[in-house]
C-alpha cells in the first residue's frame, strides 16, 4: 500500500517521515471554515474526511488527512490573520490550559463496504501555557513563526519556550498523533515500518 498524504503541512510529513512511513504530498484543497453550533471534535473530524475524500486515490494507495484545532473555551482558535490577531490568541492562552484537537481520515478505494474503506479518530491532548508578558507576545508574534499555525504557536517551535507541560500525544499538538495514526494505517492494511525487521 503507497501512502497518500492530503495535507501540505511539512510537520505531517516530517512526523511521517520520523517513524520510517514514506508518503506521497497531495494537498487537498477543501472549506476548512467551522459550521454554526459545530462542537470542536465534530468540525476537526468533517474536516479532516472532507480533506481525505478531496484527493483521489488509486489502487493499492491508502490517503490520510488531518485536521488539527486548537481550541479555549469552546472558541476553536484558528490560524491567526495577522500579527495583531495572533497576539489576541496568544493573550488568550496565558496563564491557561487549553485543548488540542486533531482528527485523523485514512481511507483507501472501497472494496467490500466503505466501512471496511474508512478508518478515523480524533486526539485530544491538554496543554498549560505560562503566563506571558507583553514583550513575550510581541516578541513572538513580530517573530513570524504564529502566522500559519492553528493557536498562533508551534510546540516544535519557539512557541515550545511558552509550553508548561503536554497531556496526551506531544506529536498530536504538533499536528499529527502518531501511535493512533499507525493504528488507523494498519487497520487498512498498511505495513508499518516495523513489520519487515
Amino acid at each position: 500500500m503507497r501512502l497518500v498524504l492530503a495535507s501540505q503541512s511539512p510537520r505531517r510529513r516530517e512526523l511521517l517521515s520520523s517513524v520510517g512511513m514514506p508518503c506521497e504530498v497531495r494537498p487537498a484543497r477543501t472549506d476548512e471554515s467551522a459550521r454554526p453550533g459545530e462542537r470542536p471534535e465534530d468540525y476537526v473530524r468533517r474536516v479532516a474526511r472532507e480533506k481525505a475524500d478531496a484527493v483521489r486515490a488509486g489502487a493499492g494507495e491508502v490517503v490520510l488527512a488531518a485536521d488539527t484545532a486548537v481550541v479555549l473555551g469552546g472558541e476553536v482558535l484558528g490560524k491567526p490573520r495577522d500579527a495583531d490577531d495572533a497576539r489576541r490568541m496568544l493573550r488568550a492562552l496565558s496563564g491557561r490550559v487549553h485543548t488540542v484537537l486533531t482528527g485523523v481520515h485514512a481511507r483507501r478505494p472501497a472494496t467490500v463496504t466503505l466501512e471496511e474503506a474508512r478508518r478515523e479518530a480524533v486526539v485530544s491532548s491538554a496543554v498549560r501555557f505560562a503566563t506571558l508578558s507583553d514583550r513575550q507576545v510581541d516578541w513572538y508574534a513580530d517573530g513570524g513563526e504564529p502566522l500559519d499555525k492553528a493557536g498562533a504557536y508551534a510546540v516544535q517551535g519557539a512557541g515550545g519556550a511558552f509550553v508548561l507541560s503536554v497531556e496526551g500525544s506531544v506529536s498530536n499538538v504538533v499536528g499529527l498523533p502518531l501511535a493512533e495514526t499507525l493504528a488507523l494505517l494498519a487497520g487498512l492494511g498498511v505495513a508499518l515500518p516495523w513489520e519487515g525487521a
